[in-house]
């Protein structure tokens, strides 16, 4: 089974509150572009992580705005930033550690929660083939085989819903280890 790789780079999702807080009262996200999920897009907001005395900035926002706020980064991010982070599923963030978040103007939030690097996942619609060999929540493993160099990405969550177009989800870390440097498929068993 075939699945189209997208390299998910380190990202931001907003509440309407934190939007709000640091943009501006009632305002929206500008859609830069769409991505490939259903309506999700790219937004022209950019923001800084900042924890201690350590920073990245023009980090993407992500829309459209989420019921909490969540920050995504790659292990090399977590490193640079001096955070402690746990690998998780996008959406738990219990129990995960904060940051600062700082808008162009320079307004500042302290968030005590949100920092993940999101785990390796499949969107899968319930009509894709794939959806009859597994079940939400189930994990499964992903080739991926480019010019350069073979891996086999295990642990890798299966997301079924029918708001889901057919996709896997890999951070940066994972994307250069295989090389990829174009468009990829890779391979679900």
């Amino acid at each position: 089974m075939k699945v189209k790789i997208e390299v998910s780079a380190r990202h931001i999702h907003l509440c309407q509150k934190d939007i709000e807080f640091l943009f501006g009262k009632n305002y929206k996200l500008n859609i830069k572009r769409e991505l490939s999920q259903p309506e999700q897009f790219l937004s022209n907001e950019k923001l800084t992580i900042q924890n201690q005395n350590y920073f990245i900035e023009n980090i993407s926002v992500l829309g459209p705005a989420r019921e909490k706020t969540q920050v995504e980064i790659s292990m090399t991010d977590a490193r640079k930033l001096k955070i402690n982070t746990e690998i998780r599923e996008s959406g738990d963030l219990v129990n995960t550690t904060g940051c600062i978040l700082i808008a162009p103007n320079k307004k500042k939030l302290q968030i005590a929660q949100g920092v993940i690097v999101a785990k390796r996942h499949i969107h899968v619609n319930p009509n894709d083939e794939i959806a009859k060999f597994f079940k939400n929540g189930d994990e499964c493993n992903l080739k991926i085989k480019t010019k350069f160099r073979s891996l086999i990405l295990g642990q890798t969550v299966i997301r079924i819903s029918d708001k889901f177009r057919l996709a896997a989800h890999i951070d940066t870390d994972e994307a250069n280890a295989a090389g990829i440097t174009e468009e990829i498929f890779g391979e679900i068993f």
